[in-house]
């Protein structure tokens, strides 16, 4: 599976990518990068989340974010 930040390589401004398949951990999927699994408490921990229109959005990678933050309506609506 890839990201927009890859998952072969540290992510820009050296954060590691989140998608991970841990079993049983709380899981979501990242808005921009559609399908990519993602470890809540990771990305938490890590920033990698917006809160917008009273939800949370967990991303994959540092690069997501960003993207987010151009259009969140629109990956607020692919999450629906």
């Amino acid at each position: 599976m890839s990201s927009c930040c890859s998952t072969s390589a540290p992510t820009p401004g050296g954060r590691e990518n989140l998608l991970d398949g841990t079993t049983g951990a709380d899981m979501t999927t990242c808005p921009v990068m559609t399908g990519s699994p993602v470890n809540k408490a990771t990305a938490e921990a890590a920033g990698l989340f917006r809160d917008y229109e009273g939800e949370r959005y967990y991303f994959c990678c540092a690069g997501c974010g960003p993207a987010f933050d151009t259009d969140p309506a629109k990956y607020a609506a692919a999450m629906a």
